[in-house]
């Protein structure tokens, strides 16, 4: 292990060294998608109440609340998700839920995943939720979508930027000392 990584490892707490860099179990993936949703949730919400002001800003004299059908916003609140969760994971790897609790998201060599990939897993985890439960009965601790999509997610608190490879399918840790190739 190089003096850059080793110094970045000894930025954070004892008991977060000990896991970074491990795949992520249920409960921590339960709490940070909790927290995701949280925030799709609260921007929904947030949506709605736009809507409606833009409403009565263009017409205020007819003005009337909008009689939104209780399955419309679901509908806009599972879009939202989608969304969020894609531009999330293919921008940073992480959601704000994954920050809070840090995690990342990483494709099968462990960097970040493409644009195509977050977009598959955000759809998965929008309509198939129940598929995070495989990661407590998985031996490597990964989703449905994991294991279809050949991702994972792992601890990683942020720290100085360092490229991490999963060594194989059998070992749960990330190889921080060989940038990916």
């Amino acid at each position: 292990m190089n003096d850059e990584i080793r110094e970045s490892l000894d930025q954070l707490p004892p008991a977060a060294r000990a896991v970074q860099g491990l795949r992520a179990g249920l409960v921590s993936r339960v709490i940070a998608g909790a927290l995701d949703y949280l925030t799709v949730a609260v921007l929904t919400a947030g949506a709605y109440v736009g809507f409606v002001l833009v409403r009565f800003l263009l017409d205020p004299r007819n003005y009337h609340l909008p009689d939104l059908s209780f399955g419309t916003l679901v509908t806009a609140g599972i879009v939202l998700m989608v969304l969020y969760l894609w531009g999330c994971w293919a921008t940073y790897g992480r959601t704000v839920g994954n920050r809070i609790v840090g995690l990342r998201v990483v494709g099968r060599h462990g960097g970040r995943v493409n644009w195509f990939i977050a977009l598959l897993r955000s759809l998965g985890c929008a309509f198939f939720p129940i598929g995070i439960v495989w990661c407590a009965i998985s031996r490597e601790n990964r989703s449905v979508q994991d294991i279809v999509l050949r991702t994972s997610v792992i601890h990683d608190w942020p720290r100085q930027l360092v490229q991490l490879e999963i060594l194989n399918t059998a070992d749960r840790r990330v190889d921080e000392s060989s940038p990916e190739s």
